[in-house]
Protein backbone atom coordinates (compact mmCIF):
# COMPACT_ATOMS: atom_id res chain seq x y z
CA UNK A 1 0.00 0.00 0.00
CA UNK A 2 1.47 3.39 -0.96
CA UNK A 3 2.46 5.77 1.81
CA UNK A 4 -0.19 8.49 2.06
CA UNK A 5 2.27 11.17 3.16
CA UNK A 6 5.02 10.68 0.55
CA UNK A 7 4.83 10.18 -3.19
CA UNK A 8 6.95 7.06 -3.81
CA UNK A 9 7.28 5.88 -7.39
CA UNK A 10 9.15 2.66 -6.62
CA UNK A 11 12.24 4.00 -8.37
CA UNK A 12 15.87 4.17 -7.31
CA UNK A 13 16.02 5.02 -3.62
CA UNK A 14 18.23 8.09 -4.15
CA UNK A 15 15.77 9.54 -6.67
CA UNK A 16 12.90 8.95 -4.25
CA UNK A 17 14.90 11.14 -1.85
CA UNK A 18 15.69 13.77 -4.51
CA UNK A 19 12.00 13.91 -5.42
CA UNK A 20 11.12 14.95 -1.86
CA UNK A 21 12.55 18.39 -2.72
CA UNK A 22 9.50 19.22 -4.83
CA UNK A 23 6.67 16.75 -4.47
CA UNK A 24 4.33 18.16 -5.81
CA UNK A 25 6.28 20.89 -7.63
CA UNK A 26 7.12 23.76 -5.35
CA UNK A 27 6.32 21.88 -2.14
CA UNK A 28 8.91 20.52 0.27
CA UNK A 29 8.03 16.98 1.42
CA UNK A 30 10.62 17.10 4.23
CA UNK A 31 10.07 20.47 5.91
CA UNK A 32 11.31 19.33 9.31
CA UNK A 33 13.24 16.57 11.10
CA UNK A 34 10.05 14.70 11.97
CA UNK A 35 9.07 14.44 8.30
CA UNK A 36 12.56 13.14 7.47
CA UNK A 37 12.26 10.45 10.16
CA UNK A 38 8.84 9.42 8.79
CA UNK A 39 10.26 9.31 5.25
CA UNK A 40 13.13 7.01 6.29
CA UNK A 41 10.56 4.68 7.86
CA UNK A 42 8.32 4.84 4.76
CA UNK A 43 11.20 3.69 2.52
CA UNK A 44 12.39 1.15 5.12
CA UNK A 45 15.75 2.75 5.87
CA UNK A 46 17.63 2.71 9.15
CA UNK A 47 16.16 5.80 10.78
CA UNK A 48 18.55 8.22 12.42
CA UNK A 49 18.52 7.93 16.22
CA UNK A 50 17.39 11.56 16.49
CA UNK A 51 16.68 14.60 14.38
CA UNK A 52 20.26 15.90 14.58
CA UNK A 53 21.16 14.58 11.12
CA UNK A 54 18.34 16.40 9.34
CA UNK A 55 20.44 19.36 8.13
CA UNK A 56 23.13 16.97 6.90
CA UNK A 57 20.52 14.92 5.03
CA UNK A 58 19.12 18.03 3.31
CA UNK A 59 22.66 19.09 2.28
CA UNK A 60 23.27 15.60 0.88
CA UNK A 61 19.94 15.80 -0.98
CA UNK A 62 21.18 18.99 -2.71
CA UNK A 63 24.27 17.05 -3.83
CA UNK A 64 22.08 14.24 -5.16
CA UNK A 65 19.82 16.77 -6.88
CA UNK A 66 22.88 18.18 -8.69
CA UNK A 67 23.69 14.62 -9.78
CA UNK A 68 20.14 14.04 -11.07
CA UNK A 69 20.23 17.28 -13.08
CA UNK A 70 23.64 16.43 -14.57
CA UNK A 71 22.58 12.92 -15.60
CA UNK A 72 19.26 14.15 -17.00
CA UNK A 73 21.18 16.64 -19.18
CA UNK A 74 23.67 13.98 -20.33
CA UNK A 75 26.58 15.57 -18.46
CA UNK A 76 29.16 13.86 -16.29
CA UNK A 77 28.52 14.06 -12.56
CA UNK A 78 30.30 16.92 -10.81
CA UNK A 79 33.55 15.70 -9.17
CA UNK A 80 32.31 17.03 -5.81
CA UNK A 81 29.29 14.72 -6.10
CA UNK A 82 31.47 11.67 -6.72
CA UNK A 83 33.58 12.61 -3.71
CA UNK A 84 30.45 13.01 -1.56
CA UNK A 85 29.22 9.56 -2.63
CA UNK A 86 32.60 7.94 -2.03
CA UNK A 87 32.84 9.62 1.35
CA UNK A 88 29.53 8.04 2.40
CA UNK A 89 30.46 4.67 0.93
CA UNK A 90 33.75 4.64 2.86
CA UNK A 91 31.74 4.61 6.07
CA UNK A 92 30.17 1.25 5.23
CA UNK A 93 32.02 -1.56 6.96
CA UNK A 94 31.62 -5.07 5.65
CA UNK A 95 33.06 -7.76 3.47
CA UNK A 96 32.72 -9.26 0.03
CA UNK A 97 30.58 -12.39 -0.10
CA UNK A 98 30.09 -15.00 -2.81
CA UNK A 99 26.39 -15.53 -3.59
CA UNK A 100 24.46 -17.36 -6.29
CA UNK A 101 22.06 -15.10 -8.19
CA UNK A 102 20.01 -16.33 -11.11
CA UNK A 103 22.16 -19.42 -11.53
CA UNK A 104 25.42 -17.44 -11.67
CA UNK A 105 27.97 -16.74 -8.96
CA UNK A 106 28.43 -13.10 -8.02
CA UNK A 107 30.51 -11.24 -5.49
CA UNK A 108 28.40 -8.93 -3.37
CA UNK A 109 29.21 -6.54 -0.56
CA UNK A 110 27.73 -7.65 2.76
CA UNK A 111 27.67 -4.86 5.36
CA UNK A 112 28.46 -5.63 9.00
CA UNK A 113 25.51 -3.48 10.08
CA UNK A 114 22.47 -2.00 8.36
CA UNK A 115 23.59 1.06 6.42
CA UNK A 116 22.59 4.47 7.70
CA UNK A 117 20.01 6.32 5.62
CA UNK A 118 22.66 8.47 3.92
CA UNK A 119 24.91 5.46 3.24
CA UNK A 120 21.98 3.63 1.63
CA UNK A 121 21.19 6.69 -0.49
CA UNK A 122 24.84 6.98 -1.58
CA UNK A 123 24.91 3.28 -2.50
CA UNK A 124 21.71 3.63 -4.52
CA UNK A 125 23.16 6.59 -6.46
CA UNK A 126 26.43 4.71 -7.03
CA UNK A 127 24.51 1.69 -8.37
CA UNK A 128 22.65 3.92 -10.82
CA UNK A 129 25.91 5.52 -12.00
CA UNK A 130 27.50 2.09 -12.41
CA UNK A 131 24.62 0.68 -14.45
CA UNK A 132 25.23 0.98 -18.20
CA UNK A 133 21.51 0.54 -18.89
CA UNK A 134 20.14 3.19 -16.53
CA UNK A 135 19.45 6.75 -17.60
CA UNK A 136 18.13 9.42 -15.25
CA UNK A 137 15.30 11.41 -16.75
CA UNK A 138 13.01 14.19 -15.64
CA UNK A 139 9.29 13.72 -16.19
CA UNK A 140 8.08 15.10 -19.55
CA UNK A 141 5.10 16.74 -17.87
CA UNK A 142 6.11 20.43 -17.64
CA UNK A 143 4.15 20.72 -14.39
CA UNK A 144 6.07 17.84 -12.78
CA UNK A 145 9.58 18.09 -11.34
CA UNK A 146 10.14 14.39 -10.55
CA UNK A 147 13.13 12.34 -11.66
CA UNK A 148 13.14 8.64 -12.48
CA UNK A 149 15.51 5.95 -13.79
CA UNK A 150 14.74 4.88 -17.34
CA UNK A 151 16.13 1.37 -17.64
CA UNK A 152 13.77 0.34 -20.42
CA UNK A 153 15.47 -1.36 -23.41
CA UNK A 154 14.72 1.53 -25.78
CA UNK A 155 15.15 4.18 -23.06
CA UNK A 156 11.96 5.81 -24.22
CA UNK A 157 10.21 6.28 -20.89
CA UNK A 158 8.91 9.84 -20.61
CA UNK A 159 6.78 9.97 -17.48
CA UNK A 160 7.53 9.66 -13.77
CA UNK A 161 4.56 7.29 -13.52
CA UNK A 162 2.16 5.95 -16.10
CA UNK A 163 -0.77 6.47 -13.77
CA UNK A 164 0.31 9.93 -12.61
CA UNK A 165 1.70 12.01 -15.47
CA UNK A 166 1.57 9.45 -18.27
CA UNK A 167 -2.20 9.27 -18.12
CA UNK A 168 -2.44 13.07 -18.27
CA UNK A 169 0.05 13.15 -21.15
CA UNK A 170 -1.84 10.54 -23.17
CA UNK A 171 -5.13 12.34 -22.52
CA UNK A 172 -3.66 15.69 -23.65
CA UNK A 173 -2.06 14.13 -26.75
CA UNK A 174 -5.39 12.53 -27.74
CA UNK A 175 -7.23 15.80 -27.15
CA UNK A 176 -4.78 17.73 -29.38
CA UNK A 177 -4.75 15.14 -32.19
CA UNK A 178 -8.46 14.30 -32.26
CA UNK A 179 -10.05 15.70 -35.40
CA UNK A 180 -12.51 18.53 -34.93
CA UNK A 181 -16.13 17.41 -35.04
CA UNK A 182 -17.73 17.84 -38.42
CA UNK A 183 -20.62 20.24 -38.52
CA UNK A 184 -23.58 18.79 -40.37
CA UNK A 185 -24.99 20.83 -43.26
CA UNK A 186 -28.47 22.00 -42.50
Amino acid sequence: MPDPEFLLLGDALWLEFVNTASTPPGEEALPNPGAYLRWTKAVKLESPPDAAGFAEAIRFRRTLLDLAHALNQGRNPPPSTIEALNSRLRGMEGREQLVRIGGAWRIRFAPNRPPSALEALARSAAQTLASPLAAVRRCANPECALFFVDDSPEQGRRWCSGSRCGLRGRFERRRRTRPAPLLADR
